[in-house]
């Protein structure tokens, strides 16, 4: 009896794996059909891989090759601390110079330090009014700001003069012309030039270009020079004359509105006066009325007493007659009803 159980048992074992080998054969089928239908492979290996290259900037990414230059730039930016709301509004405008005769200038990070540096050099070691000195400059290198909130924060006034004039100097065509002698000037009539009408178009020469400069820098000096008060400023000076601005103006809104307030407080209490003293004259008006009016009802009393007393005895009695038959008449009225 048991083997007989023990033989089904098994038996059915070898029935159900039979069914589980069909099924899997099926699944298989049907998979290699869809395989050879999309053109894929069962190994990974044999697929057509891209290879991919390691970002310089941080070791653990891995891009490929046709996207490696602008992961390269949004991975520094990230690198230097700029959001990915800074990096949208970043925009490479070299593309619309390119058929044009403006040029651009590229500044690197070793040459912003050394224009610094020269500047700083250059500069006095000690205040002095309408110049820079050398502790208005930065002293330690920092990266090259690309946008004007960076450039703010990270450069000092100081330094993006001296980048300025170095990118100015740089870009300036005069550095590319070729140096005129010193006695080619010696035969140009300069009142003829100096009379020249605003509406001759004639191009301007190398000499009063010089001048043009010349003064124009002797008036930003001037200029500089004239109004230290406000440029060389700190900030807490300037914060501070804001904050008393602010608080003179809210304290000439504030007495106005105090004197609105007396105003119209005075305004109130001369109303209300005014109401008391018409209530008060309608009230002796009130009361002279009342006595005139008991004045004339006294006179008319003291009248009838007095016409009263003029009467005789007699008619009297002959008008008490009358009352009294009037009265009966009204109570035989009254029964008959």
């Amino acid at each position: 009896m048991a083997e007989s159980i023990k033989i089904e048992n098994v038996q059915d074992r070898l029935d159900c794996l039979q069914e589980l080998t069909e099924f899997t054969e099926k699944c298989r089928k049907r998979l290699n059909d869809i395989f050879d239908t999309l053109g894929w492979s069962w190994t990974y290996e044999d697929a057509n891989k891209e290879p991919l290259e390691q970002c310089p900037y941080d070791p653990n990414h891995r891009v490929p090759p046709r996207s490696l230059e602008k992961h390269k730039l949004s991975c520094r930016l990230r690198k230097l601390g700029y959001s990915p709301e800074e990096q949208t509004e970043m925009v490479d405008t070299s593309s619309c110079y390119q058929q044009s005769t403006v040029r651009s200038f590229t500044m690197e990070r070793s040459t912003q330090q050394q224009v610094i540096l020269q500047a700083r050099s250059a500069a006095p070691m000690m205040k002095m009014e309408g110049v820079f000195w050398q502790g208005q400059y930065s002293s330690q290198p920092v990266e090259v700001p690309q946008n004007h909130k960076r450039t703010i924060c990270d450069l000092t006034v100081a330094d993006r003069l001296a980048l300025y004039d170095h990118v100015i100097g740089a870009l300036n065509p005069r550095s590319e012309a070729p140096e005129s002698s010193g006695q080619d000037d010696l035969y140009v009539d300069w009142v003829s030039k100096l009379q020249r009408g605003e509406e001759q178009n004639e191009p301007k020469t190398h000499l009063e270009l010089m001048a043009e400069m010349r003064d124009y820098k002797r008036r930003r000096q001037s200029y500089r020079a004239k109004n230290v008060h406000i440029t060389k400023k700190s900030y807490t000076e300037v914060i501070r004359e804001v904050i008393n601005v602010h608080s003179e103006e809210l304290g000439r809104q504030w007495r106005e509105e105090e004197q609105e307030k007396v105003e119209e407080e005075t305004r109130l209490k001369v109303s209300s006066h005014r109401r008391r003293s018409s209530s008060s004259e309608s009230g002796h008006s009130h009361s002279r009325r009342h006595h005139s009016r008991e004045r004339s009802h006294g006179r008319e009393s003291k009248k009838r007493r007095k016409e009263r007393n003029s009467r005789s005895p007699e008619d009297c009695r002959h008008d008490r007659k009358k009352k009294k038959k009037k009265k009966s008449r009204k109570e035989d009225k009254d029964k008959e009803k």
